[in-house]
Parts: structure tokens; sequence; C-alpha cells
């Protein structure tokens, strides 16, 4: 099997799109838990929102590139687009509730497996990793679960919420592995138009068939939908889809872990909920894993 191309950041660009993006996702789990509303009702809205944002620019600048989608040459893109919508929208509906069921801590600690996930789906495309870069992900992961202070709860809703966490984590995966091969040929803003339009209509007939109330919600909940939209959805998850194109998902996945320590100091300063006191500990660890996938892939670059 060949070896797993990392590609990392080599233009300011890329890189600032990525600290960016950290910064943003991590206002995601204290928002929606701030949010007096339901998790999925939350979820829509972030998505039909952000897609009528970014929806009347596609269609101004890349309306060529909307219907060569549906064109015979570009209906694969198409496809995984479409998937792609899809995978976010398993992600939203089994992480968001997961915020309300347990801790911002611990559902970001194990949503933040993402990049085993990953890695797990690289391996199945046939891909090599590294030996030092899953013990970077490993080693990144723990970090994570003690910066976070992640509940194993064994009985009541946070279990369930751990457990939605986890597969929120997976679907995560499968969507940033789709997003990959989507940017390869696909625009940034193309892309993410017909994936959070297709996120968002998935979201509604789940809202519907589950009886999700959309509306009604007090002024700090509307609030806290925009922040949303503006941070976690439109500068973290579109600018993490930007770097897709020169960033393996791997890499991308891997730097999510970040969110995991700024998701858990946001809601000790603002929801009140303290970390334990192995976080500064778990911090340098997760940032030792980081560190370790980083350097492993400069090598692999090098040589």
């Amino acid at each position: 099997m060949p070896a797993l191309p990392y590609r990392l950041p080599s233009e300011p660009l890329t890189g600032g799109a990525l600290v960016l993006a950290v910064l943003a996702v991590s206002s995601s789990a204290p928002l929606v838990a701030f949010a007096a509303a339901p998790a999925l009702a939350v979820a829509f809205w972030r998505n039909l929102l952000s897609t009528a944002v970014l929806g009347p620019a596609t269609l101004l600048l890349r309306r060529a590139e909307l219907r060569a989608l549906a064109a015979p040459a570009g209906r694969r893109a198409g496809r995984y687009c479409v998937f792609s919508g899809l995978a976010l929208a398993a992600h939203f509906a089994t992480w968001m509730p997961s915020v309300k069921l347990t801790t911002v801590a611990a559902a970001t600690a194990l949503v933040a497996t993402q990049p085993v996930w990953q890695g797990l789906i690289a391996q199945a495309q046939g891909r090599r990793l590294p030996r030092a870069v899953w013990v970077g992900v490993g080693v990144a992961v723990a970090g994570a679960a003690l910066a976070t202070g992640a509940d194993f709860a064994l009985s009541g809703p946070a279990f369930l919420g751990d457990l939605l966490a986890i597969l929120g984590g997976m679907f995560a995966a499968v969507y940033t592995a789709l997003g990959e091969q989507v940017r390869r040929t696909v625009s940034t803003i193309t892309y993410t138009t017909v994936c959070y339009s297709v996120c968002a209509l998935v979201l509604l007939v789940v809202c519907w068939i589950g009886g999700v109330r959309l509306s009604g919600f007090d002024t700090r909940t509307w609030l806290a939908v925009l922040a949303l939209v503006v941070g976690a959805q439109l500068l973290g998850h579109s600018m993490f889809t930007y770097a897709l194109r020169r960033v393996s998902a791997t890499t991308v996945s891997l730097l999510i872990l970040l969110e995991a320590p700024g998701a858990a100091l946001l809601g000790w300063a603002w929801l009140g909920q303290l970390p334990p006191p192995l976080a500064l500990p778990g911090l340098a660890l997760l940032l030792v894993g980081v560190a370790v996938v980083i350097h492993s892939s400069a090598r692999g670059q090098r040589a």
C-alpha cells in the first residue's frame, strides 16, 4: 500500500485559514449548550442560514460549476457532495444532542476521536499511515480526553450523550474524507453550498418526523444560532474545507482536536463548567500529539 501523502500548509493563507477554523469551531459546543432550543433545531437553522448566505454568491459566481456537477462528467463529484451533506447531517444529528445530554467537555473530547476513524478510513482506501502518525494520534486523543475531563458515565443521559459524541466523531471523519475527494475538482463555495443545503434538508425531514420545534425561541437563542452560522459554520467548517485542497483529511481531523481545550475553557468561563485538574497536562499532551504528526508529515515530505 502506498504511504499516505501528508500535505501540510505551505502558504500563509492556508495556515491562517486553519488557525481561524480551530478558533471558530471551539465556540460550537458552548453555543449549542447555551441555546434554549432543541439541538436538532439549532443544527437545522445553522445549515439553512449558512446556505442562504453562500447560495446567492454561488449562483452568481459558480453557476457553470453547479451545472457541471449534474453533467455526466461531473456526476461523481456531485454524488460526493450529496453524500458529504448526508454525513454532515448525521454528524450534527448525533453530536449536537450529545452536548445537551452530557457536559461540553465530554462531548468535545469524545467527538475528538475523529482522527482515529479518519486513519481507519485512510487504511480502507489503501493508504498506509506511518507508525509515528498513529502514535501522534493516540497521544493527541488521550490529551484531549484529559484536557476536557471526559466523563464516561455508566448510566443515564450522560452515557447516551457519550455514545452520540463518539458517533459524531465517526460521521465527522466520513464527512472530511468525502470533502477531501470533492475538493480536488470543486471550489470551496460550490461544495459547501451543496453540502450545507443537503444537510439542512435532511435535518428538516428529521425534525419533522421527530416533531422537533423549529420556532418560537427567545432572542438569546437566535443570537447563539447566528453566532454558530458566522463562527463555527462559515469560519470553521468552511475554512477546514478550503484547506482540504492543500492538507490531507487526516491532518485536518487531527488539528480539529485543538477544539477540545478551547471549548472546555469557554464552557468554564461562560457556562461555569469548571475544567478538571488534569486540563493543563492534557492540553500539553494534545499539543505533543499534534506536533508528532506534523513532524512526521514534514519528514515524509522531505524524504
